[in-house]
């Protein structure tokens, strides 16, 4: 890094990266010195995984050479207990069971969308909301995933007495602890694939956007449904394909797509200010 047109760059890039990252500290009360305490440790943390010398352990006077923080600190850093990373069991079985939902024969209509659910299981009456969550785990009543869900808006009960889906994702109305969960592992695995594109792996990952200026409001409104529309087909067909493949015995990775789509006053960037 001792090119200063290549460290410059970087360092444009990251302040664009932290501005909205900050933007949600600051609206949750997390100030400088919480912030600067988090830093310090997923450096210690980042060069432990990735910058270790033959594949050997670190010992904490290289940490704190390569890092910059403190040798005391990185001791104190280095004993603390992993980080959980994975989505919150609750986050991520309710996910599995909307995914079912939207893609499950069973569970859609003639035209691909979901269907409304009685919400108990009759014999001779067709899908119900109790069956889909059964289907998934048997380990968790069903009238406790409806509740939750109702709390958080991801569905509503119709004038039949029928469950429905509000929107074809997890996406809760409410419910900030379910928000920010999606948020880290979204965020995290789209940062950790631009990373390893920036640092030249082998095989680089698919990453790409479409980009343009000077667009109406009613123009941009056009594409981002557009943009839903054409996303979700995306991702319903990639979560039926992953649900159908065969268990070849290999079964250790996961895998994340994710498709978004943002729009704001083409002056309103950190990079513009």
């Amino acid at each position: 890094m001792s090119d200063s047109p290549i460290r410059s760059a970087l360092l444009s890039a990251i302040h664009r990266v932290l501005s909205p990252v900050v933007r949600i500290m600051l609206a949750h009360e997390i100030t400088l010195p919480m912030a600067v305490e988090l830093l310090k440790r997923v450096f210690v943390e980042v060069a432990e995984r990735d910058f270790r010398l033959d594949k050997k352990g670190s010992t904490d006077s290289r940490i704190s050479l390569i890092t910059g923080v403190h040798r005391k600190d990185v001791k104190r850093l280095r004993e603390l207990p992993d980080v959980e990373t994975d989505l919150p069991p609750k986050v991520s079985l309710s996910a599995q069971i909307v995914a079912t939902w939207i893609s499950g024969r069973e569970w859609i209509d003639e035209n691909g969308s979901p269907r409304p659910l009685a919400r108990l299981a009759k014999r001779g009456d067709g899908p119900s909301f109790e069956a889909l969550v059964a289907s998934i785990s048997q380990d968790i009543r069903p009238r406790s995933v409806l509740d939750e869900w109702l709390r958080l808006g991801v569905v509503h009960i119709s004038a039949d007495d029928e469950v429905v889906l509000t929107s074809n994702a997890f996406v809760p109305k409410d419910g900030v602890e379910e928000k920010l969960a999606y948020y880290g592992h979204n965020l995290g695995d789209h940062a950790a694939a631009a990373a390893d594109n920036v640092l030249g792996i082998p095989r680089p990952w698919f990453e790409r956007s479409v980009h343009h200026v000077s667009l109406s409001e009613a123009q941009i409104e056009q594409l981002r449904l557009r943009a839903a529309e054409l996303g979700m087909q995306l991702l319903t067909e990639l979560h039926t394909m992953a649900e159908q493949a065969p268990d070849d015995g290999e079964s250790t990775k996961r895998f994340t797509c994710g498709v978004y789509f943002y729009s704001a006053d083409n002056q309103d960037t950190p990079a513009a200010k």
